[in-house]
């Protein structure tokens, strides 16, 4: 297995070794200079690039090419055009030229773009970017791509995680140099996320317009058995589910997608597939084409993929935990404890940028997860609470504490521990326990933000998490370099640093309830729904924060943050629709014709036999009462949606679908999960969560 691993392991992939296979020497070195350093690539090398590009697509049987780039739907996008041309002769020829490889023009006003762009003014720009490699799926050669505006704006997910990427290495570097690292030239953003998901078999997601619509059950009563047993947790990987992963891996592979770990996950039908770690950029790429294949080769299994954050209620939720850290090119990473005192002090001072980041932007870190799907999720089983916290462990911690109070710290050195001026212990590496509850968690060599819902692109949390440790890197590179005294203003820093942010340290349960109130006293914010969260983005300090580094300007913010809010509208708005849907065409009728045969078969028992009929009677006036509740829940649930369709103004119709329609939504749904404790299996309209957790064999 091994070898054939390795002999197909990035076959669709246009990586480096094809690029200097099949390209002249100086050509490919420019190339490289454009993928390392960014500088500027001419035509002629352009044309020398797509020339070879398109020929090794062609060997592998591609016929069109595309411009893939990532809008801000959350999903990529792609529009095929062929390599076929003609000559003067009107002979049929295969052109594809560097004009074509370097930019596309899509149109840019179908997609959302929170105002930026008007139906009218349609031009929009794919730029190539040559970071990320160029792969061939489904028989179409995908070049990576960044999406812009005619005015030049950022219309996608990709230009300002570029950006990001590109403000947290200037700011790393400069405090790099500080420690007289003066070899390093690049530091990237590192990222491995874990991808959550369920399985259904595909015949019974097939009839549940829930599942269809919104990918999730809007009903469904808690099946006889849930997760309650922990025995799918890691347990043995079903021969179908084995074999869907098999068929996954060996496409992922091919395409370069360094997958490794999988496993059964908590709930029942939840699964979990891992990456090794690679570049932000590369990562979101790969994660965004990890998701699509995904859910197409499960359906080949007769299988379907639901990456919803809470397809079920009752169990566990499924998020993407993004796996963060920070590398230079020398590689060594600068979250990981080091040898000498002087390798620890500079860890320790990265390690303060993250801890005032999560604590003076708690805001941007919770608002970069907010959707409508993962409001269900946080805070809920294995998922972490809505506030941040920052979990270090009881080792980490009681270091920094032993640092803020200038007293020895208990190791085998007992020094005080000033920084780059005594010993400093060698700092153990992995002592710390995984704390599942925190929504920020140092694991030895790296944070895991455990709060983005599965479904989401891993874009947007990266984009706030390089900025605002960019910024605070930045602050410390400002006050550092002008220090008189490196050791005593690093000392100073570092100290001071611990005692203003401790407040976002916390090492214990985050489902607690006390923690709610503990939160709460140390003054940190507890933002529990999509709205409640969003307007943070346009705060005239986050608006001034992207600014400065370049990351978005005024109007890509509240582009942003306008979609943002129109999403979880459409989404709320399409879910209750499909309630009043299926309860109006599917539950009513139901249960009125159960109730009905109930009352005829109490008649005819009672007429033949003098029978008491128990249980007819008790049952039919049960579902009788409950049909009555789920009907006026339906009017009204119809009622409050027609109302929030009058809402012009996002903003307020985001709220009100919060206030109103959620708990229109919740109303419905508690009788109606009810009934369907009551009816009969066979008259119930649609599969039940026994069905879809435990219906693959």
């Amino acid at each position: 297995m091994e070898k054939k691993i390795t002999d197909i392991f990035g076959t669709l992939v246009f990586d480096e070794d094809v690029m200097e296979e099949r390209l002249a020497k100086d050509t490919f070195r420019e190339l490289q200079k454009t993928m390392k350093e960014g500088k500027s690539l001419n035509i002629k090398i352009a044309n020398a690039v797509a020339n070879a590009m398109k020929d090794w697509a062609v060997e592998h049987g591609a016929t069109h090419y595309t411009h893939w780039f990532q809008p801000m739907t959350g999903v990529t996008a792609e529009k095929h055009d062929g390599f076929i041309g003609t000559n003067q002769n009107g002979k049929v020829i295969l052109e594809f030229s560097g004009k074509e490889l370097i930019k596309g023009e899509p149109d840019a006003s179908s997609f959302p773009n929170g105002g930026l762009r008007a139906t009218f003014e349609a031009r929009g720009y794919t730029a190539w970017d040559p970071t990320s490699y160029a792969f061939i799926k489904n028989g179409v050669l995908c070049i990576p791509t960044a999406f812009c505006s005619y005015s030049g704006h950022a219309l996608d997910k990709k230009t300002p995680l570029l950006r990001s990427m590109q403000a947290i290495n200037k700011q790393a570097l400069r405090i790099l140099k500080l420690f007289g690292n003066e070899n390093v030239k690049n530091v990237k953003t590192t990222v491995g996320p874990e991808q959550e998901y369920f399985l259904v078999d595909k015949k019974y997601y097939e009839q549940r317009k829930d599942l269809i619509y919104t990918g999730r059950t809007l009903f469904g009563a808690p099946s006889p058995k849930g997760q309650e047993m922990e025995d799918h947790y890691f347990g043995t990987i079903k021969s179908r589910v084995q074999e869907f992963m098999n068929d996954l891996n060996e496409e992922l592979w091919k395409l370069g997608v360094l997958v490794k770990t999988e496993h059964n996950e908590v709930a029942p039908a939840q699964h979990e597939l891992a990456p090794i770690f690679s570049t932000t950029n590369i990562a979101t790429d790969h994660n965004q084409l990890t998701m699509e294949l995904i859910q197409r080769i499960a359906k080949k299994h007769g299988l379907v993929a639901l990456l919803h954050e809470k397809p079920f209620d009752g169990i566990n939720g499924s998020g993407k935990h993004n796996n963060w850290s920070l590398s230079t090119d020398t590689g060594v990473n600068l979250l990981e404890p080091g040898d000498t005192p002087h390798e620890n002090a500079q860890f320790l001072l990265f390690l303060c940028a993250v801890i005032k980041a999560a604590d003076e932007h708690q805001d941007l870190l919770r608002l970069s997860v907010a959707t409508a799907g993962n409001d269900h999720r946080l805070g809920a089983n294995e998922a972490p609470p809505a506030i941040i916290s920052v979990f270090l462990g009881d080792e980490l911690a009681e270091i920094l504490k032993a640092i803020e109070e200038d007293r020895p710290y208990d190791s085998k050195e007992k020094e005080v521990m000033k920084i780059g001026a005594h010993v400093l212990p060698k700092f153990p590496k992995d002592t710390t326990d995984r704390n599942r509850t925190s929504p920020f968690a140092f694991t030895g060599n790296k944070f895991e933000f455990r709060m983005p819902g599965s479904s989401s692109s891993i874009a947007g949390c990266n984009i706030v998490l390089n900025t605002v440790i960019a910024d605070e890197l930045k602050e410390f590179a400002d006050i550092l370099e002008k220090a008189p005294d490196f050791s005593s203003a690093l000392h100073a820093l570092i100290q001071g640093t611990i005692k203003e942010h401790k407040r976002i340290i916390f090492n214990g349960n985050g489902y607690d309830d006390s923690w709610v109130e503990e939160a709460k006293k140390r003054g940190l914010l507890n933002l529990r729904t999509t709205p409640d969260a969003l307007p943070y983005f346009i705060k005239d300090e986050n608006i001034d924060l992207f600014k400065r580094h370049k990351v978005f300007d005024e109007e890509e913010v509240h582009s942003r943050y306008e979609i943002m809010m129109e999403e979880y509208v459409k989404i709320l708005h399409i879910e209750a629709l499909t309630m009043v849907n299926m309860a109006q065409k599917e539950i009513l009728p139901a249960v009125s014709q159960y109730s009905y045969d109930l009352a005829q078969t109490c008649a005819m028992k009672t007429e033949v036999a003098k029978l008491e009929n128990v249980y007819e009677k008790e049952t039919l006036k049960d579902v009788s009462a409950l049909l009555d509740k789920a009907f006026k829940a339906t009017k009204h649930l119809d009622k409050v949606l027609k109302e929030a369709e009058a809402i012009e103004d996002f903003e307020k119709a985001a709220f009100y679908y919060r206030d109103e329609v959620i708990p229109a939504m919740s109303a419905l749904r508690t009788p109606c999960d009810e009934l369907e404790t009551l009816t009969a299996e066979n008259v119930w309209p649609f599969p039940t969560y026994g069905k879809l957790l435990f219906g693959i064999l």
